[in-house]
């Protein structure tokens, strides 16, 4: 089996326990030799400012590739730009360009007044300003707020046209669903890189409402398994096969790149890493 190259995202601390989660989490996973890793923004650009220190810190004290991501909500096209040349300052030349999520208790995204009014008018900017490497987000599954799958299929063609260079998908638990989802891109005239998000299940519960927010269909069968487990105290165990056999299935199927979502929690994905192959290469360096 061809061993993936991998990547992984994390978000931004709030307090001094979640910050040396954070940095525990990129001292576990950075001797796995990532192509990057990515931080998140809260809803509604909650937590913008605490992604740009995480950033900042991330790539300044451990030499990985880092990308930001960056969102359009409740902020001018100047205010997001200028963040976008805070992050070039800081040597940071990936960001993940997304719409993002209104704030929470709002009634859905409304565009600032002087603000982008879409991802696909963010990347045209950042396209055009040339610094950046710029990924955004795919839906194998239904979005939300998308009127149907073809929808979802025919955006991420315009994020690409509009000068995206790879797209990050939304997770899923069955790798058919993402195979679904490339076929119906090809067809489309997609012929960029789209790589499958993999969400290792640290907790199941969890895990059901962040499917349910986002879109993600949970099969019965994995909900099933679930239960069973967290009765027999196996629990990680099964979250470790079940994430191994998809990401296998996915490598199998022609896929050469991971994306894991840790939520800062790393050892699932180190584990699962290690199982698919992507064993340490170095030690984390100039650690501060």
């Amino acid at each position: 089996m061809t061993v993936p190259s991998v990547s992984f995202e994390f978000f931004p601390p709030q307090n001094l326990e979640a910050s040396f989660r954070l940095w525990d989490t990129v001292q576990v996973l950075a001797p796995l030799a990532p192509r990057f890793v990515s931080v998140t923004y809260g809803a509604g650009g909650t937590t913008r400012d605490l992604t740009r220190d995480a950033v900042a810190t991330i790539h300044k004290h451990s030499g990985l590739k880092v990308a930001a991501h960056l969102t359009c909500v409740e902020a001018t096209r100047e205010e997001t730009l200028a963040i976008a040349d805070d992050f070039a300052t800081a040597g940071v030349s990936d960001i993940v360009a997304l719409r993002g999520d209104p704030p929470k208790g709002s009634a859905g995204f409304k565009a600032h007044n002087d603000g982008f009014a879409s991802s696909v008018e963010l990347i045209e900017a950042l396209a055009k300003n040339g610094k950046f490497n710029i990924r955004v987000g795919a839906y194998p599954e239904k979005h939300p707020e998308s009127p149907d799958h073809q929808a979802d299929v025919e955006w991420l063609k315009r994020k690409f046209d509009a000068g995206a260079d790879e797209a990050l998908t939304q997770f899923f638990f069955e790798a058919e669903t993402f195979f679904r989802f490339r076929d119906a891109c090809a067809k489309a005239g997609i012929e960029d890189k789209i790589i499958p998000g993999i969400l290792p299940i640290e907790n199941f519960k969890g895990a059901r409402n962040f499917a349910k927010r986002c879109g993600t269909s949970v099969p019965d069968w994995v909900a099933d398994a679930f239960e069973k487990a967290e009765r027999d105290g196996r629990h990680d165990l099964l979250a470790t096969a079940l994430c191994t056999e998809l990401c296998t299935d996915l490598i199998e199927g022609g896929v050469d790149s991971l994306h894991f979502y840790t939520l800062n929690r790393p050892e699932l994905t180190r584990d699962v890493c290690h199982a698919l192959g992507v064993t340490p290469k170095a030690s984390l360096e100039n650690v501060a």
